[in-house]
């Protein structure tokens, strides 16, 4: 996942905006007693995804894939008042914590979090959405955009974590194709192929794909 000289990591981080105190207890505890706690976006991703939130200034964001929040807390700011996060999770384990860090927010009545197959829970959301982060299981990449698609607002936002998947979409860092690797080579290949969508590819931490619906 580092693609970049370590030291230089560290200076981008060095002259990047701080975590909030809240950011940080939930960077340090999920390192501490989660698994996995790689899947965390951490400070400059979180920094940039916060950006990316107040440039847009939304009234409705989708979230697939919740972790520990870390990420639904930097997209919140950008929320506009009255505005509505929606984040969806299959793993009901974090639940409770993930709540905590919520209610610890102030964001109780403009989070809406659910806990399920995300590829059941979105169809029931009513909602236009102004951006969507995906960042769930990647061999869904594909169906969560066909999903979302039609519910985001044109110039809304879909923004997708982890498309390089720590450089394994070149054939020069990988043994063999597995199935996560060839449904993220399949997803970059459709969005960019898409003309419904103008896109980018950041390779920020593990690779971010935004796409800009026209």
């Amino acid at each position: 996942m580092e693609f970049i000289d370590e030291e230089l990591q560290q200076y981008a981080e060095e002259h990047t905006s701080a975590e909030s105190e809240l950011l940080r207890k939930v960077n340090r505890q999920t390192h501490l007693s989660v698994m996995k706690p790689r899947m965390l976006s951490g400070h400059l991703q979180g920094r940039l995804l916060a950006m990316f939130s107040q440039m847009i200034q939304p009234k409705q964001i989708l979230e697939i894939g919740t972790y520990t929040g870390y990420s639904a807390l930097c997209l919140a700011e950008g929320l506009q008042p009255g505005g509505t996060l929606h984040t969806i999770d299959i793993n009901e384990e974090l639940e409770d914590r993930v709540r905590g860090y919520f209610d610890e927010a102030g964001l109780t009545e403009q989070v809406k979090y659910y806990i399920g197959n995300a590829l059941d829970i979105i169809p029931t959301i009513d909602a236009t959405l102004d951006l969507v982060f995906i960042d769930a299981d990647k061999i869904n990449n594909a169906a969560y955009y066909d999903l979302v698609l039609d519910k985001v607002r044109p110039g809304g936002y879909i923004i997708a974590d982890n498309v390089l998947w720590s450089g394994k979409v070149l054939s020069k860092y990988r043994k063999k194709l597995d199935e996560d690797t060839a449904a993220l080579l399949a997803f970059n290949k459709k969005v960019h192929d898409d003309a419904r969508v103008e896109n980018i590819l950041l390779p920020v931490r593990d690779g971010l794909l935004v796409a800009r619906k026209k």
